[in-house]
């Protein structure tokens, strides 16, 4: 028999601006009250989660638990898939929600508190879910995501409000939105194909969701699933800033379906198009492009296993709203 706890926790010390690492002592003690055999590796540097994630089956592990914020999150879920592609063995995925956002945790079906997590991870529920892929811009060849994806006015809120270095929390987006309306950019000619449909207009924000929640209070799509097969998208026509700034707050309510500027549809997969350029793009917190032309997203139905809880599938909006005290993915 094998001395290898079934469980590896990859913490990212820095994620939250170095809160996840001060939670340590919690998840050690959380763990040895819970019964739970694990072994713990801290991150070194960026990508550094990806490798841990990738060998982590093949050296007897059956959980990999993400500790850190929604980037975290995104590295452990690119080595499990590259795993998978691989032919190797493939851990089951779980998260605690000691970052910043935990958007990922919220459209997984996984409570916001350390110690709730450790509760779920002890109980062991687990379904299928999807993986988002996106291959263009700075990834030719592709790269894996989460949670969802951001075209436009939210990618650059989160570039502006991570050069902020003494403001953290839901005020750093604030701030990033500000500097964002200030330098506003033209919205670029878009050609959306989705599903075998086509959309072509100037959009200022194009939102392409597996989770519900990005910046950890903007609902982009509230009804989401990470486990249908489908991305939930939500676009924007090309807006000034008071419009952009009525639709924000409709995003903290997840409210904005059936504006008259926002459409919203579902789709398994999707090529953009901008053939002027222009496309700012991140995946998960992460930038793909700055002024990409075009790329081609695909919905991975039930690529991986998560450890969640069957329970917070029908949660409300209301509880992320009045807690919005977060930023974007860390």
């Amino acid at each position: 028999m094998s001395n290898t706890p079934e469980i590896l926790i990859i913490l990212n010390p820095v994620a939250g601006k170095g809160k996840a690492g001060e939670r340590l002592p919690d998840i050690q003690n959380l763990m040895a009250a819970a019964g739970l055999r694990f072994d713990l590796r801290a991150t070194e540097r960026v990508g550094h989660a990806t490798e841990l994630a990738e060998a982590a089956g093949a050296s007897g592990y059956g959980i990999v638990v993400a500790a850190g914020g929604d980037g975290t999150v995104n590295e452990v879920v690119n080595g499990l898939m590259r795993a998978k592609n691989a032919g190797k063995p493939v851990p089951t995925l779980a998260a605690f929600s000691v970052g910043r956002g935990n958007d990922f945790a919220y459209g997984a079906d996984l409570p916001g508190t350390l110690e709730a997590c450790v509760d779920v991870l002890r109980k062991g529920d687990r379904r299928a879910m999807d993986v988002g892929f996106v291959k263009g811009g700075d990834f030719p060849q592709g790269k894996y995501f989460a949670n969802g994806m951001g075209v436009g006015f939210d990618t650059i809120v989160g570039l502006e409000a991570a050069k902020l270095k003494h403001v953290h929390g839901f005020m750093a987006y604030v701030i990033g939105a500000l500097r964002t309306f200030i330098i506003f950019p033209t919205a670029p000619q878009v050609r959306l194909v989705y599903d075998g449909a086509v959309l072509e207009q100037k959009s200022t924000q194009v939102s392409i969701m597996n989770g519900k929640r990005m910046g950890g209070t903007f609902f982009m799509a509230p009804d989401a699933k990470n486990h249908d097969g489908r991305f939930d998208l939500c676009v924007a026509e090309s807006l000034n800033r008071r419009e952009m700034v009525d639709l924000m707050v409709r995003y903290t309510k997840g409210t904005q379906a059936g504006h008259a500027r926002i459409k919203t549809m579902s789709a398994s997969s999707l090529d953009i198009t901008a053939s002027d350029g222009g496309l700012i793009v991140h995946a998960d917190g992460e930038t793909i492009c700055i002024d990409g032309r075009e790329l081609h997203i695909e919905c991975l139905a039930s690529a991986l296993t998560i450890i969640c809880d069957p329970g917070l599938v029908a949660r409300t909006r209301a509880p992320a709203v009045a807690a919005s005290a977060a930023k974007p993915a860390s």
